[in-house]
């Protein structure tokens, strides 16, 4: 698919159709998302892979707020998806090769850093997955983790206190009936560039 219409067709997708999804898939999505830049090639970034019913149904059992509707609309639509990839990032990663003698860095002090690029770097990285689903003619949705459910998605994969998740991607063939989202894209137009680029000078 030329590259202006992976970018043009990209959306989240909320619904999926009962069919798996080639492993094969899955592999060229992580690897183009190790592909992302990184701050100092520092590279903090981890992404756990959960492709199998067993490991994707125990995935929301631990993430699904308490108050949540088992049977609403949001949730039953991404709990058909075959695949959830979680990206994660470790900030300590990126101290530390900042603090390498090529850096020079030695007090790990985090003002130094103009934003925390540990999160910049894996949200790119989360976006090469988005970018290549779409190239694959697939679908997927990036989502959050409830803040409370984190420590239970934690113990129930093993994921090390180092590594923050920064959300969770489902990814499938796109059901039918997934017409999209009847939120926000459907009650609010898309800002013009126009409207977004300032150039040379901000203005009034």
């Amino acid at each position: 698919m030329d590259f202006s219409e992976v970018v043009r067709r990209r959306r989240m997708v909320r619904r999926y159709a009962d069919r798996p999804v080639d492993p094969a898939l899955v592999d060229r999505m992580l690897e183009h998302a190790t592909r992302a830049p990184s701050a100092g090639f520092s590279q903090g970034w981890a992404f756990l892979r959960l492709d199998n019913p067993v490991d994707v149904a125990r995935f929301w059992e631990v993430t699904t707020p308490e108050h949540a509707d088992p049977e609403g609309r949001w949730l039953t639509g991404m709990r058909s998806a075959p695949v959830v990839v979680v990206p994660l990032t470790s900030k300590d990663a990126y101290l530390e090769r900042y603090a390498a003698p090529d850096k020079g860095w030695t007090d790990r002090d985090e003002a130094r850093w103009p934003v925390p690029y540990w999160y910049v770097d894996a949200g790119m990285a989360a976006l090469l997955i988005l970018q290549t689903v779409v190239d694959e003619g697939l679908g997927a949705c990036f989502f959050g983790i409830t803040p409370s459910r984190v420590d239970d998605f934690r113990a129930a994969f093993g994921v090390p206190a180092a590594y923050q998740p920064l959300g969770a991607i489902t990814i499938g063939h796109r059901h039918p009936d997934d017409t999209g989202s009847r939120g926000s894209p459907a009650r609010r137009e898309r800002r013009a560039v126009d409207e977004v680029v300032h150039r040379g000078y901000w203005g009034g």
